[in-house]
């Protein structure tokens, strides 16, 4: 069964998709998938990106036998998901891949950007990578996934509202507005035209996120410089993280862009990523439990400006 349901008590629509129960899950590296060699990619590679063999959605879904009855609503689940292999290199990971090759793989979310978003059902493109089984990653192989959404998801749906209810009190982008009166306290590591930094809402103890200090609003608008230094960010960030407990730090990093095909919000939406890792020392998580699931009100045990702090002391070589 694949089918997108209607949940009418948040207002959200919720994938059913059961080809997602078949998926691998940390397979051996003689069994990886997404290895030279392996199901998915028997020939030679570089990077490369592909649509997923389990997916949530489908350019060309099945139909669904109805789509109302009372309460209960449903559709196709069209749409698109892709996984994107960084690197033929099995045992590397984002801090441990070279700076070019990284700059290549901001080159590609780029394209698969401006390529995904021609097709007129695509509302939202999100990018993002789960590292860990801690995460619920499947693969080791060092890859992320792209996710073309033909509906806004829900959170995408709370911060545009934020945002357009800031800047329309305002009349400022509400990240351009942070940027401004940001200091040392929560910077993480800054380049010339990017920050990352632990906001001062930071939902997990070591959440990092990272703006363009200009305002853009998706992928494509940035520079040739700003790809380049995008990727520099990248790396030391996950570098910081894996030198801070000295071991494979898990988390989840989302690219959250303005819509696509949609109203235009690109004057309040600003570009930015958000990093949520579980940990909150070396050897504990920080769960996703009943009162952060049930309520979206998260509990932070590590204080934001200690967590910069330490991510901000902790040395990397670029």
């Amino acid at each position: 069964m694949m089918e997108l349901r209607y949940n009418p008590l948040t207002d959200e629509w919720v994938i059913v998709s059961a080809a997602t129960q078949k998926r691998p899950v940390q397979p051996s590296k003689t069994e990886c998938p997404i290895c030279v060699g392996g199901l998915e990619l028997p020939e030679g590679y570089d990077l490369v990106t592909f649509e997923n063999r389990y997916p949530s959605l489908r350019k060309d879904p099945p139909p669904v036998d109805w789509k109302e009855k009372g309460p209960f609503k449903k559709e196709e689940s069209r749409g698109i998901c892709e996984v994107v292999v960084y690197t033929s290199d099995h045992n590397t990971a984002l801090p441990g891949m070279p700076l070019k090759q990284i700059e290549k793989l901001v080159e590609m979310w780029v394209d698969r950007t401006r390529d995904l978003s021609q097709n007129d059902f695509v509302k939202y493109i999100f990018i993002f990578e789960n590292r860990g089984k801690e995460v619920g990653a499947s693969l080791p192989h060092p890859h992320g996934q792209i996710y073309a959404f033909p509906f806004l998801p829900k959170r995408i749906e709370v911060k545009m509202d934020a945002m357009r209810k800031w800047y329309e009190k305002n009349r400022k982008c509400p990240i351009c507005e942070i940027l401004e009166n940001e200091g040392e306290e929560r910077k993480v590591y800054e380049t010339e035209n990017f920050i990352a930094l632990v906001p001062f809402y930071a939902r997990f103890p070591y959440e990092v996120h990272i703006y363009p200090k200009r305002h853009v609003s998706t992928l494509p608008e940035f520079s040739k410089k700003e790809k380049k230094e995008f990727a520099e960010v990248l790396k030391v960030v996950t570098a910081k993280y894996d030198k801070l407990f000295d071991q494979e730090f898990p988390y989840m990093m989302m690219f959250f862009q303005a819509p696509f095909n949609d109203e235009d919000v690109s004057h309040f939406f600003h570009f930015h990523v958000e990093f949520n890792p579980p940990k909150r020392d070396r050897d504990k998580l920080k769960w996703m439990a009943s009162v952060e699931t049930g309520t979206w009100t998260f509990i932070n045990p590590v204080v934001p400006e200690e967590a910069a702090k330490q991510l901000r002391e902790t040395e990397v070589e670029i």
